[in-house]
């Protein structure tokens, strides 16, 4: 990967680093931060201090981007029916969903303030079935591909896992028992506000109509 970011003359600006997000260097701050599918696979007993070192990697007044699934229940702690038990055992061993009152209530305690909060529920839905319709349409060629490193009790075992994983995967977020967040927060930075910013405490704007500019 470095290599081609070397090749399309792009050293200067971008590194790849392989690493626990807990062990990069304390002088490792940044204008902006995006984590994208990561803090599901944290654990609830540690999302207080994901937050708290997602925090220490922005500078303050930078802006932080979280995405990712949620739980669509504000107490259960899994998919009912075993759906849970079953992404645990063969898809994700380890993940833990919270909802996203908890996701922001851990962020608070991070040292993040929320400025927008978006739930891509549907639009992951969608995306699922489409998956889900595209591995059924190929499964020939599924078959194909997993044989080159699996026997073949252990291509039927993965290509039934995962034809349930991605059908009961949609279902879950049509019928709205998980979701899918994406949290624009700030670490807030005292004093920050400029003349053109009154009140500000962030270089996120006052309103929305960056979104909508033609």
């Amino acid at each position: 990967m470095q290599a081609r970011i070397e090749a399309l003359g792009l050293g200067s600006r971008v590194r790849v680093l392989l690493c626990d997000y807990r062990e990069l260097p304390a002088a490792e701050v940044f204008d902006k931060v995006a984590s994208v599918g990561m803090f599901e696979h944290v654990g609830r007993a540690q999302l207080t201090g994901y937050f708290t070192q997602v925090a220490l990697r922005v500078r303050p007044g930078g802006l932080v981007l979280n995405h990712g699934i949620t739980a669509g229940g504000t107490d259960n702690l899994q998919l009912g029916a075993g759906m849970g038990e079953f992404i645990e055992k063969y898809i994700f061993p380890g993940g833990e969903l919270e909802h996203i009152s908890t996701v922001l209530r851990d962020a608070a305690r991070g040292g993040l303030e929320m400025v927008d909060t978006e739930n891509l529920r549907p639009h992951y839905a969608k995306t699922l079935w489409a998956w889900s319709d595209g591995l059924e349409s190929q499964l020939s060629e599924a078959r194909e591909v997993l044989g080159r490193t699996l026997g073949p009790e252990q291509v039927e075992r993965t290509l039934r896992a995962y034809r349930l994983y991605l059908a009961g995967s949609a279902l879950a977020f049509e019928q709205g028992w998980i979701a899918l967040h994406q949290v624009l927060a700030i670490r807030p930075q005292p004093g920050f506000a400029a003349e053109a910013l009154i009140g500000a405490s962030s270089v996120y704007p006052f309103n929305r109509a960056y979104m909508y500019e033609a």
